[in-house]
């Protein structure tokens, strides 16, 4: 059991031992020894950690990277936790939040829901449970993706996830996610880090560019469509529909 432990997890996508990838998590903690352990301990279980020591720090990582989790102290981290787990909420509001702390108090638990937590749980704690916990959420994710749409109209023409095809023609493993993330959100700005991470598990200058090639590859199947891939500078990119 690990000591002297409030924080707070959120994710958005499945560990890698239940999916293909390895989810991110960051460690918003002013505790280096126990950062450090943690960071290690979720390691080992596949995970991919970095560490930050306050909350401020916290918030400008997520702010320009693309992270499935955070593991967050509730005090020591130069600003209130509870203030931060409301403005993770509020920029992230489809993220699912699970708090480990001592505060067994009645009036901290409800506090803590009310501000969108969906787990709460008090030390001392075994690690391996934690773990139990954030892949059964992470379970619940991946279930409800899979019952997203996956067959798309683009003016007409079909895109289909499923069998990985646009207009009839077959689109590779990897254009066919990327297509399936911007359909998803169509109209909105698709992170860049978000989809580094989800498709080539590295995000640095080099599978940047390599995005850009795909990004390309898809504009040549969108064009005899009337849709386009925008991008959007320091953000990432956006499907749009020319005849809307």
């Amino acid at each position: 059991m690990l000591k002297n432990l409030h924080m707070c997890f959120f994710c958005t996508n499945f560990a890698a031992n239940l999916g293909s990838m390895a989810s991110r998590i960051l460690i918003i903690d002013s505790d280096i020894t126990l950062s450090t352990v943690l960071s290690d301990y979720l390691d080992s279980r596949g995970y991919k950690a970095q560490r930050v020591s306050d909350g401020k720090a916290g918030l400008n990582v997520l702010s320009s990277e693309h992270f499935d989790g955070v593991l967050m102290e509730l005090q020591g981290i130069g600003i209130n936790g509870y203030e931060l787990l409301k403005d993770i909420r509020h920029r992230l509001p489809q993220i699912p939040l699970i708090i480990l702390t001592t505060r067994a108090d009645r009036e901290d638990q409800m506090r803590a829901f009310q501000l969108g937590c969906d787990d709460y749980q008090t030390k001392p704690f075994s690690m391996d449970i934690l773990i139990c916990r954030i892949e059964a959420i992470l379970r619940r994710i991946r279930a409800f993706e899979d019952n997203k749409q996956r067959v798309f109209k683009l003016n007409g023409t079909v895109f289909d996830a499923i069998h990985q095809t646009f207009d009839g023609k077959h689109l590779s493993g990897r254009e066919n996610d990327l297509m399936l993330m911007l359909c998803r959100q169509e109209g909105e700005v698709v992170d860049k880090h978000k989809i580094l991470s989800a498709l080539w598990k590295e995000d640095n200058s080099f599978t940047a560019r390599s995005l850009g090639v795909y990004i390309n590859h898809l504009r040549a199947f969108l064009k005899p469509v009337n849709y386009e891939i925008t991008a959007v500078r320091y953000k990432g990119y956006k499907l749009v529909n020319l005849t809307s």
